[in-house]
């Protein structure tokens, strides 16, 4: 039974499923031959990550198709319930990256609130004819511990950086239509534990309480994060995207961190990816990356694996 892993899969992942009898094709396949490819090799089973789209046109023509698997957590690249009418597997990992993401939100943070995005542009241009000026332009940052922090979509990756939030000492607020309460727990390194419980309020009182917005939304049609959410939000406070690109309206974002409303805000995702506004890679209050949330070696090897496992588990 073959495979096509056409964004790629983990070595462990790999060889979980050859280890299982299954023949795993790792051809990056254009999407505009995605069809005539799964047709002519009689794949059944097509596994992507955010890059490649499985849409209607797909599942209809290709008759061979029993799985379609996503490596991560949101599927909106793929239309799941059409593909689930049809009698096709449609399958994620959604655990295996929530530590990976919440990691790099706290990059960000860390990166606005002491300047790094941009003390990283400038030392290299005029850190040696400008350092005394340099030192007194970042020498104002802020600490993390003690403000608050604003959970916007409180499921495993919200609740995921809530526990970091936790372990800095910051006061966690959250916000979820679906999700009344979350069991944060906090383990040590000597085996000991702690359980907190956080119950989730409404979208406004976290928009006007937390000192830093961070948003684990899946995508949607409108912004989750406009002008007007950006007026409820506190003068000098920070948001960080990544979740989705197109749930903050991203001219008014450039709008308060012109007009001070906002301190910074850090964004791994775009409206337009992948190649996101000029004025948004330009502003010198945006810490940037280039949708690598789930992008570490640890969360590759534990999105492999469970592909794999569930994959086993539903055509062998």
């Amino acid at each position: 039974m073959k495979i096509l892993v056409n964004d790629g899969i983990s070595e462990s992942g790999h060889q979980a499923l050859e280890k299982a009898g299954f023949e795993v094709i790792t051809t990056k396949v254009a999407q505009e031959q995605i069809i005539n490819y799964v047709n002519e090799h009689q794949v059944a089973a097509i596994l992507v990550r955010s890059a490649t789209k499985v849409r209607k046109d797909i599942i209809d023509a290709c008759p061979s198709l029993k799985l379609i698997g996503r490596g991560g957590v949101g599927m909106d690249n793929i239309d799941v319930d059409y593909a689930k009418s049809k009698g096709i597997h449609v399958i994620n990992t959604p655990a295996a990256s929530s530590a990976s993401v919440a990691e790099l939100v706290f990059a960000h943070l860390f990166s606005g609130a002491r300047f790094l995005y941009n003390a990283n542009r400038n030392m290299p241009l005029e850190g040696d004819s400008r350092f005394n000026e340099l030192k007194k332009a970042y020498g104002e940052g802020v600490e993390l511990s003690g403000k608050t922090l604003g959970v916007v979509g409180f499921g495993r990756i919200g609740q995921a950086v809530a526990k970091l939030g936790i372990g800095l000492g910051m006061n966690v607020v959250a916000s979820d239509p679906y999700v009344k309460e979350g069991s944060i727990s906090l383990e040590f390194f000597d085996g000991q534990s702690l359980d907190f419980q956080i119950k989730t309020q409404s979208f406004e009182s976290v928009l006007a309480a937390a000192d830093f917005i961070t948003l684990h939304v899946p995508a949607q049609e409108e912004y989750v994060i406009g002008k007007k959410e950006l007026d409820q939000m506190k003068d000098g406070a920070a948001l960080v995207n990544a979740s989705r690109g197109g749930v903050v309206d991203e001219v008014a974002l450039i709008d308060a961190l012109d007009s001070g409303k906002l301190a910074f805000a850090g964004l791994d995702v775009f409206e337009n990816e992948p190649k996101p506004e000029v004025k948004i890679l330009m502003h010198n209050k945006i810490s940037l990356t280039p949708h690598i949330g789930a992008a570490t070696n640890e969360a590759q090897d534990r999105i492999g694996t469970e592909l794999a496992a569930q994959i086993e588990a539903l055509l062998k």
